[in-house]
């Protein structure tokens, strides 16, 4: 029975996270003003619009924000981390507060991964396609300039050679250790739920 129940809970985290990364990248392409007619923006919209749709009802956009997404993917998250207990034999009763919390710090955990996957990707993409007009791309430069464009305006001008995204890697880095790692052992986040982080 243990097996299976392992089984089924990769099944969900695997399924229900990738969804949740759509969900999030949705926020997020909103959020760096990506080009929502490129296909890959449009494949977004297209996977999260059955839940978003009645969502934004009920939670309408503020200040340019697509608040829905952003409470979607909170709900996912909440959802995936209580099928994940419940499946292992975990009562979650008394578990609730502290689950809201975890599903704050698992969003934030995927944020974090989307900008810092997306700038190795934009790395590389700088040294084998430089100027590609390739629609993955342009998504992955779109949602890495609005990190980037900071650093370079402080950086000294080193004769068109960007280090930007080392610095950029390294705030990232930091903010999953000293921020995301802490609250998780501050909150007695589960070692099962780690797969989240």
């Amino acid at each position: 029975m243990n097996g299976l129940n392992t089984a089924a809970v990769y099944v969900v985290q695997t399924l229900g996270s990738l969804y949740l990364l759509i969900v999030l990248l949705r926020f997020i392409l909103q959020l760096v003003r990506a080009d929502f007619y490129n296909p890959l923006s449009q494949f977004a919209v297209k996977a999260t619009k059955p839940l978003l749709n009645p969502l934004r009802k009920v939670i309408p956009g503020f200040g340019g924000l697509d608040l829905a997404s952003l409470v979607l993917a909170l709900l996912i998250q909440l959802l995936l981390m209580i099928l994940t207990l419940l499946l292992m034999g975990y009562g979650i009763g008394a578990l609730l507060p502290q689950l809201l919390v975890w599903s704050v710090i698992g969003v934030t955990a995927l944020f974090v991964k989307i900008f810092f996957f997306a700038l190795i990707a934009s790395v590389i993409l700088s040294w084998v396609a430089p100027h590609s007009h390739n629609p993955g791309a342009q998504l992955v430069n779109q949602l890495c300039e609005p990190l980037l464009a900071p650093i370079r305006r402080i950086l000294p001008n080193l004769g068109g050679l960007d280090i930007s995204p080392i610095f950029a890697f390294i705030a990232l880095n930091l903010v999953d250790m000293l921020v995301i790692k802490n609250l998780a052992a501050m909150t007695s986040m589960p070692q099962l739920l780690s797969p989240f982080l």
